[in-house]
């Protein structure tokens, strides 16, 4: 693991080669450093870096790149995989050994443009339940994570000519919580909860793809749960299309991320904690890890 992990301009103004950088190294440490900018050279800030170790394939050093696109970490000696991503940009890997006592000298990382992913073509393109997952994260009394998943659910999107006027609609079988501890699925099911007895399911319906850039859209629907609806905004990432599956089938996929708060739809949480019933936290993270396949132009759009 990291013995540190530093994102900090070098306060001096020495040569290139990392000279003006100064980490203080724990005994037995090596260190490395990057300077990352954009396919313009300017500096870039926020990209994404994860140093792996070649032996164990754990992850040893992980953060970002500072205002000043610099990103520096320590580590014990050995070899290491470094691999720095950012939205847009083509991912970069390179192979670090790292030695004992030694800060490596500084590299320059220049980021290229990623070439565009092509969008979906027009139709109807329905979910693939063994390749798409539903999943959540919820805090457990304010402890750890509680993860989740449902597990039976219907959809699928209408692509549009005009990307921006296409719609996707989900309809999610409430019952089909699992968390892993049947106690605990039994009373998300009951009426503290998701009331499955009287609201059957959950259902997603958009109004509105709005374009973000790169391969970032907002998908704008409404959710509604426990028979309520509330407008919900799916941080969504298009992963590409290609012909895969059994059947050679076109396919495409997407990776879409909401933050729920369960006071819009249920029972109060502060009331039920007070009542010592708060199994998960106020806030919910949503993950929608999609792959759909193509249908045809007059297909229905599901679900029925």
């Amino acid at each position: 693991m990291a013995l540190a992990l530093f994102r900090r301009r070098s306060p001096l103004g020495g040569p290139r080669g990392g000279a003006g950088l100064v980490l203080p190294l724990p005994a037995g440490a090596g260190g490395v450093s990057r300077t990352v900018t954009d396919p313009l050279g300017h500096p870039l800030g926020g990209a994404d870096v994860t140093v792996t170790s070649t032996e164990s394939q754990r992850i040893a050093a992980q953060g970002t790149t500072d205002p000043y696109g610099m990103f520096s970490a320590m580590l014990p000696p050995g070899n290491y995989s470094m691999m720095i991503t950012a939205e847009g940009l083509q991912p970069h890997r390179e192979s670090v050994d790292i030695v004992p006592d030694a800060m490596l000298p500084m590299a320059d990382v220049r980021m290229e443009s990623a070439p565009q992913l092509e969008l979906p073509p027009p139709g109807i393109w329905l979910f693939d339940p063994p390749h798409t997952a539903i999943r959540f994260i919820a805090k457990h009394v304010g402890m750890a994570n509680v993860h989740g998943r449902f597990t039976r659910f219907d959809g699928g999107i209408r692509v549009e000519h005009e990307m921006e006027r296409s719609s996707v609609e989900v309809r999610i079988d409430a019952s089909s919580i699992t968390t892993g501890n049947k106690t605990r699925d039994n009373h998300l099911r009951s009426a503290d909860f998701l009331d499955v007895e009287n609201f059957p399911y959950l259902h997603f319906a958009s109004n509105r793809f709005i374009y973000r850039g790169g391969t970032k859209w907002t998908v704008q629907g409404s959710l509604t749960m426990h028979g309520v609806s509330r407008t919900v905004g799916l941080d969504t990432t298009y992963l590409g299309a290609v012909n895969g599956g059994y059947g050679e089938e076109l396919r495409c996929a997407a990776l879409a991320k909401a933050e729920l708060h369960r006071e819009d739809y249920t029972l109060n949480w502060r009331s039920m904690l007070a009542r010592g019933i708060a199994v998960v936290g106020p806030t919910i993270k949503l993950e929608l890890d999609v792959q759909a396949m193509y249908r045809s132009h007059d297909t229905p759009t599901p679900p029925e």
